[in-house]
């Protein structure tokens, strides 16, 4: 739930920053020097004429003064010996030019046998000696007082800029904090969907801001601090920049990080400042985004007691509940890790509300779609809400990523629209990254579609699994192959069952290598990480095991640099943690059995999956289940939907939402089961306790290698229809859809690819994958 992107002019607290500061006037500091050097120049060059007196003439080389030596008339020789002047008797042609006056530079040691020359071959030239010209008094002065003038204008220029951008020498105790410009595009609680609850308790604020007076006469106190919680790219920033839009008051915007800097006392001399300018522009709203990061509890961790950052946090503490009652200032702070806030922050009087804003559910997204679809050209067929229950536990951010993403691709291929499949491309592609080139050795290849084939097999037969949606072996981003899956719906409990389910499901791919090949590969690594992980959090975390009980006996997730405890430790015994060990180890060994004896079971439908991934290298849903002669469940309600309108009876609306059995709670994110290399994506293990129809009823169906003649005739042919009687309208895939009622685009709209767009199989179990780690 992010602002809009297609809008360059975002407003609110992030792209709201004031004018920068005027630039210093360099021409004119340029100016002033380039003259200062010319003045100088001028000096050396014309100096001795400027302010002395003395004979000037052609520069001479000394071997020509001394083979003209008897036409000199007189001369004068500095006291140096380095310099002479002189006049001949007449024109003297040197280099075919007439010489009158002279002046040369005489090697050292010479002076004296010019002197001698002159009085042997012409005693009657007059020598004199002089003193070397004096260097004029105003240059003297200037070349002293120069250093002296350049060191003094390089402070005034490095004050002058320290103060511009308020960071320097004279800026560094002053606030950094951006004050909210009204006249620029407004962010409004118009632009902010799919956190309904959020709203409702940020607008009450708003409301005392503009009309305090409707709620001091019944005795009502203005609410010191609101703090946003909740996952990262959920819009708390954006819930924000909503309030600045909407309360028409002064509102001032930084980041926690901001308070603190190389000196000491900084942090707290700009929570001072930026709270001060906040009490003289009251009503006013001070926003502090990641407040952690100078909100961590005080008193422990690794930074000691009297860090900067606790400072920081004092004069925080000071300000928030030393305001003037006549002040009119709320605080409203982001974080995504209230848990290691100082609890004197969290108290009433400082943070008097704790506003959740979490991942929004299918009606959420949907409004964040349209939200971040305004202005982009969409196709006809574009089904908004088939995406919002597809993408299940997709944030704000993530939703605005999706719809650039389409926008992206559809500018790639030149498109003057969007169209379903650019959504499910860019769906598929964060979902599951970035296809690579296939793999080349035959051998690999083959290991990892049985390696896939198993994942998929045995959650397809398994009660309580999510339901396959695509199974490839094609490399995406880290993976080598990928088992996708789609959860029907928002799951936001999970039951034992449930968990011992996905275990096997993690299972299948290794059993099905021990099984096919005889040996065992690496690639199964993080599928066994997360077994365990996940097997461990059943004994030691949810008590669902009778040898330990319904006890809690998790480690303290609190870090050091958390700031809780300088060290951790286990709170139970070595024989506490040895039952746990064992009991661990029972349901790991205990799913393997499961798995391994459901793939034995069902060993040619394990041999007919692998074998059409090797030769399609992806299989969909509706390919993967019509290989294993299965129906899918919403296709069996399609029908008898059709069957309904058949007949002229009025269908019974089916729901496409949550269960209203499931508890609330953390919806889940699509888990991927990946042939994977060992940078994976850890899944968030999430699941319903709302069982589904188990085992998936078996429709006997030609698979892709081993038909045969009894199941052929077996099948029954009206079981499940799957056209209407009405003149069905085409889709982009070719694919007939009756558009008499809205549930058929949701189950058959299928993009140019075949893919079926409403698949909710982005979950919190998002990119998990089982299989091959490199």
């Amino acid at each position: 739930m992010q602002p809009d992107n297609r809008n360059p002019n975002n407003t609110g607290p992030d792209n709201t920053d004031p004018q920068p500061p005027q630039q210093p006037d360099w021409q004119r500091w340029v100016l002033i020097g380039g003259l200062t050097f010319f003045f100088l120049w001028l000096l050396s060059v014309t100096g001795s004429g400027l302010f002395g007196d003395g004979i000037e003439g052609t520069e001479l080389p000394y071997s020509v003064v001394r083979e003209n030596i008897t036409d000199i008339r007189a001369i004068e020789i500095e006291t140096t010996g380095l310099v002479a002047r002189g006049t001949f008797r007449g024109n003297v042609v040197v280099d075919g030019r007439g010489v009158t006056n002279f002046s040369t530079s005489l090697p050292p040691g010479t002076a004296e046998e010019l002197n001698t020359l002159l009085q042997e071959n012409n005693p009657s030239a007059l020598v004199e000696g002089i003193a070397p010209p004096e260097i004029p008094v105003l240059l003297q002065a200037f070349i002293t007082f120069l250093p002296l003038l350049l060191i003094m204008g390089f402070f005034l220029w490095m004050t002058r800029r320290a103060q511009g951008q308020m960071n320097g020498v004279f800026g560094f105790g002053r606030s950094q904090a951006r004050e909210y410009n009204p006249d620029l595009p407004r962010v409004t609680f118009d632009d902010v969907a799919g956190q309904d609850s959020a709203k409702r308790d940020l607008v009450e604020v708003v409301d005392f801001l503009r009309d305090p007076d409707k709620y001091i006469s019944l005795g009502a106190r203005i609410p010191r601090g609101v703090l946003l919680v909740g996952p990262p790219g959920t819009g708390k920033t954006l819930m924000a920049r909503a309030v600045a839009g909407e309360a028409n008051v002064a509102f001032y915007s930084i980041a926690a990080s901001e308070f603190v800097e190389m000196f000491v006392g900084v942090g707290a001399s700009r929570v001072r400042d930026l709270f001060n300018k906040a009490k003289e522009n009251s009503p006013s709203i001070v926003f502090i985004d990641e407040i952690d990061a100078v909100g961590r509890q005080r008193g422990a961790g690794l930074g000691g007691g009297n860090d900067e950052r606790e400072q920081t946090l004092n004069q925080l503490l000071a300000e928030m509940d030393g305001f003037d009652q006549s002040a009119t200032v709320i605080v409203m702070a982001a974080t995504n890790r209230p848990d290691v806030l100082d609890p004197a922050l969290l108290r009433p009087g400082r943070f008097d509300r704790q506003v959740t804003v979490d991942l929004p559910d299918r009606n959420g997204r949907w409004e964040i779609l349209k939200i971040h679809t305004r202005g982009k050209p969409l196709a006809d067929r574009v089904d908004l809400s088939s995406l919002a229950g597809a993408t299940v536990g997709f944030s704000g951010a993530d939703i605005a990523n999706l719809a650039n993403e389409a926008a992206l691709k559809a500018a790639r291929d030149n498109k003057r629209r969007i169209d379903q499949s650019d959504f499910s491309y860019a769906f598929e592609r964060i979902i599951l990254g970035n296809e690579r080139p296939p793999l080349s050795n035959l051998e690999e290849r083959r290991v990892v579609a049985y390696h896939e084939a198993g994942h998929a097999v045995v959650s397809a037969f398994t009660p309580l699994s999510n339901p396959v949606l695509k199974v490839t072996i094609t490399p995406r981003g880290q993976a080598l192959g990928i088992t996708a899956y789609a959860p029907d719906e928002d799951i936001r409990n999970i039951s034992r069952k449930r968990i011992e389910a996905y275990l096997d499901g993690l299972l299948g791919g290794r059993v099905s290598e021990e099984i096919v090949f005889g040996d065992i590969t690496t690639g199964a690594s993080n599928d066994l990480q997360r077994v365990t992980s996940l097997a461990r959090n059943m004994v030691a975390q949810f008590g669902m095991t009778d040898a330990i009980g319904p006890m809690n006996f998790g480690d303290d997730e609190s870090q050091p640099f958390l700031g809780y405890s300088l060290s951790q430790g286990r709170k139970y015994s070595e024989e506490t943690a040895a039952k746990i060990d064992a009991e661990t180890r029972r349901i790991v060994e205990t799913a393997y059995k499961r798995t391994k004896s459901l793939l034995a079971e069902h060993r040619q439908d394990l041999e007919n999956v692998a074998q059409a991934l090797l030769d399609r290298e992806v299989l969909e849903r509706d390919e993967f289940l019509e290989i294993l002669g299965l129906q899918d469940k919403r296709t069996v309600e399609a029908a008898e939907l059709l069957d309904h309108m058949k007949d002229g009876v009025p269908p019974v609306p089916i729901e496409a939402g949550p269960h209203p059995e499931d508890a609330p709670g953390e919806p889940e994110r699509a888990e991927t089961k990946a042939t994977d290399s060992p940078v994976d994506r850890e899944p968030v293990q999430s699941r319903s306790e709302q069982p589904r129809k188990a085992p998936p009823t078996r429709k006997p169906h030609p698979s892709a290698n081993a038909p045969t003649e009894p199941a052929k005739q077996e099948a029954p042919k009206q079981e499940a229809p799957s056209r209407p009687s009405a003149p069905p309208k085409p889709n982009e895939s070719g694919r007939n859809v009756p558009t008499a009622h809205p549930l058929f685009d949701s189950l058959f709209g299928n993009n140019s690819e075949g893919r079926q767009n409403k698949r909710d199989h982005n979950n919190e179990e998002n990119g998990s994958s089982e299989g091959k780690d490199n």
